[in-house]
């Protein structure tokens, strides 16, 4: 008799089967003397739509609300169903007496396994591998102590309560957002407090009145000095009359050092890099989305092999990890890190490791190389550069300190304090790993300053003769706005936004990983523009007037990162078997009843602001003019019709007079690029300058483009709009779940 493992997804499944000796190839499975492998593709089995419980629900109407059915039932994904007929074949094959649940070590991989489980009416013995990673040495010793899953019952309780919750609230408070006002409104826990605190950061900017503020510059023929204050310790004078006096005082005087500082110090390199981190990253390197960063590390993890799994929120390896340290860097030595990764295979690992800890490793270990060399020359411009990121990360953590000395000269004319600080390295250390891309840190201008000064050896009772002295003028800044890598770190950790300001709250949104998942915010953001939420210029986001309306007609609630915290606590105390799932789930079919009728008495209304005079060609109703993340579109008013087209997009072809990217209208002969410095070009003529320049657009890239464009017009308006609906759940969980 065999074991039938389950997997969450391919690659994990291969990987159990390799170290498990199922060598034989099925259709989704892999098969050996003892196991047979299998695997989802993330979520195989979801909740029902509505309209599979009544097919009265395919209409939006206010009257069917709320939708409440008594219990709560799964379905079959479509899109991967063979998948999940190949597993429940497994499930009732007659040689197979136990089931053994390999899925993520965490909540919602316990609700990927469960809900195939119970889908197929599995009957069968289950047993639960719970390991945090995924090699040879974790595998093996994962099996060799496999617990009863029944163990782990309070796990899925809390997993398919968030579910259901989400459900019935998302489901409910969306249709009648929608109904109510005529429009496509969407409401969730994790989308709605996201845009939330988009909108509260633009007040704050609308808000915000900038004041002037001065400096002094003191400068010697060896060093220039900044005037402070000896009180605050601050750089900035408030009154231009001040400052000039200052400057009056000090102009054509002396400089007297009294104190020369010198301190060494040193800077340990950044930890290992976990998904948001890695997101973060590539937006303030290279501006990419964070959707589209995961996407070129899910490539990196699938096709290529040559990185680990990405959906983590840990930044720290398991010390079974160390032994294979050695074999990865061995693996990195290949073009521009053959050298460095040479140097770090003569060290050793035996002893302590400051990037090593497993009480801070989660569900997976940081995001590190995996044994498998890299073909450079196979992967994506992108690719490579999210590869090369995670590599010298990678090696980074390995290199000793970054030390330097720090040396602050104070000095005085006048009665005034002025100082002037510079900083000479001893040794690069970790530093030396970022030699050739530089460092990528936002740093003020004091900071650029200091590093750029290289101060002479100066001692106490110096006098300096002052060549000249300015009055700089400055004005203190608003917030930045939102860009993705910040909003990632928002919906990280919420815990400003909050209005409350309950600690344990806070405490639990911290604990539990603010907003989202690592996961699913990406998706998160990519919904928020899909449905017009938000929109981008340049790399900062922006809410649009849809999003502004809508904040103004969701109930408060839904706002607030509090619901999330709210939640996370009594769904920990379900998986503790310290609350009942049914006292939770009662509770939310009230707040869903109580929020219905917020929304339906709530006073308001929604107006488009972006209407045009062109009108639908399929329901002769006039087009809405919106900005997609990368597109500008004209689409239907009615959510029902869902007709859109699209009038320009942002290409990757750069303006040969100020290179900003141009945009591209129209189709086929007509269609032509347009700068925002004015510049035109048609795209025919477009192609000619470039292969002249030796760069050209081939024929068959155009078409594949025109062909991608025409096919996107042709989708309804409602496509993501749609899927987002279909089983919704506030935590706006991708049908992959945390895959």
């Amino acid at each position: 008799m065999k074991q039938l493992v389950i997997a969450e997804k391919p690659s994990v499944g291969r990987d159990i089967a390799r170290v498990l000796g199922c060598q034989k190839k099925g259709d989704g499975y892999l098969e050996g003397k003892d196991y047979v492998v299998t695997w989802g593709l993330g979520h195989l089995v979801e909740l029902q739509n509505p309209e599979d419980y009544h097919k009265k629900y395919k209409e939006w109407k206010d009257e069917d609300l709320p939708i409440m059915p008594q219990e709560l039932k799964t379905m079959v994904i479509p899109q991967t169903g063979h998948q999940y007929r190949v597993v429940k074949g497994l499930i009732w094959r007659k040689d197979v007496e136990k089931i053994v649940i390999a899925t993520d070590a965490g909540r919602e991989g316990e609700l990927v396994a469960r809900w195939i489980l119970k889908q197929a009416e599995n009957r069968k013995p289950c047993l639960r591998l719970w390991i945090s990673s995924v090699t040879d040495k974790a595998i093996r010793e994962g099996f060799s102590h496999l617990r009863d899953a029944r163990e782990y019952d309070s796990l899925y309780a809390a997993a398919v309560s968030r579910a259901e919750a989400d459900w019935l609230v998302g489901i409910n408070a969306t249709r009648a957002l929608t109904c109510r006002y005529n429009a496509q409104l969407s409401c969730g826990r994790v989308q709605t407090p996201t845009l939330a605190m988009i909108a509260a950061r633009e007040e704050a900017i609308r808000n915000f009145k900038p004041q002037p503020y001065y400096t002094l510059q003191a400068v010697t023929e060896q060093v220039t000095f900044r005037w402070k204050d000896r009180r605050s310790g601050s750089g900035r004078i408030s009154s231009r009359e001040r400052a000039q006096q200052i400057q009056e005082k000090v102009e054509g005087g002396e400089l007297t050092v009294v104190s020369v500082n010198r301190k060494k110090k040193k800077t340990a390199a950044p930890l290992l890099y976990d998904l948001t981190e890695l997101q973060r990253e590539a937006d303030r390197r290279y501006g990419y989305s964070a959707k589209e960063t995961l996407n070129l590390m899910q490539s990196l993890y699938e096709k290529h092999k040559v990185l680990t799994y990405p959906r983590t929120d840990s930044r720290y390896l398991t010390p079974d990890l160390t032994g294979t340290l050695k074999e990865r860097l061995d693996a990195c030595r290949v073009g521009p890190y053959k050298a460095m990764a040479s140097r770090l295979m003569t060290g050793s690992f035996s002893g302590r490791l400051k990037f090593v800890d497993a009480s801070k490793v989660s569900d997976h270990h940081a995001i590190i190389p995996t044994e498998e060399p890299p073909i450079l020359m196979q992967m994506t411009a992108g690719e490579r550069r999210i590869y090369d990121l995670v590599v010298r990360r990678f090696f980074a953590v390995m290199l000793p300190d970054f030390e330097y000395e720090e040396t602050v000269l104070e000095a005085e004319a006048g009665g005034e304090l002025f100082t002037a600080s510079g900083r000479t390295v001893l040794a690069p250390g970790w530093k030396e790993v970022y030699t050739e891309i530089g460092e990528d840190r936002e740093e003020s201008q004091e900071d650029e300053e200091a590093k750029v000064q290289n101060l002479p050896r100066l001692e106490k009772g110096v006098k300096l003769k002052v060549r000249s002295v300015k009055v700089l003028e400055g004005r203190t800044k608003p917030p930045a706005r939102f860009r993705e890598s910040t909003l990632l770190s928002a919906m990280e950790n919420p815990v400003n936004y909050m209005e409350s300001g309950d600690k344990a709250k806070a405490k639990t949104l911290i604990q539990t990983g603010g907003l989202g998942t690592v996961a699913t915010r990406a998706d998160i953001i990519e919904k928020l523009f899909s449905s017009f939420l938000l929109e981008k210029k340049g790399q900062e986001i922006y809410t649009t007037s849809k999003a502004r309306q809508l904040l103004t007609l969701v109930p408060e609630d839904l706002k607030k990162p509090e619901l999330t915290a709210d939640w996370e606590t009594r769904l920990l105390e379900i998986s503790r078997g310290k609350m009942k799932r049914e006292r939770f789930m009662k509770e939310i079919r009230d707040y869903t009843e109580e929020l219905l009728r917020e929304i339906r008495t709530q006073e308001g209304s929604f107006r488009h602001e972006n209407m045009t005079n062109k009108k639908c060609p399929q329901c002769g109703k006039r087009l809405l003019a919106v900005n997609g993340k990368n597109a500008k579109l004209l689409v239907c008013q009615d959510r029902n019709c869902g007709y859109r087209e699209t009038v320009s997009r942002t290409s990757n072809a750069r303006c040969p007079v100020c290179h900003k990217r141009m945009e591209l209208y129209g189709n086929g002969d007509q269609a032509s690029f347009t700068c925002s410095c004015g510049y035109k070009e048609k795209l025919s003529k477009f192609k000619e300058r470039r292969q002249k320049e030796g760069a050209g657009v081939t024929k068959k890239d155009v078409a594949r483009y025109l062909a991608k464009q025409k096919k996107e017009e042709q989708e309804p308006l409602n496509n993501a709009f749609a899927a987002a609906l279909q089983g919704i759940c506030l935590e706006d969980l991708p049908k992959g779940g945390r895959s």
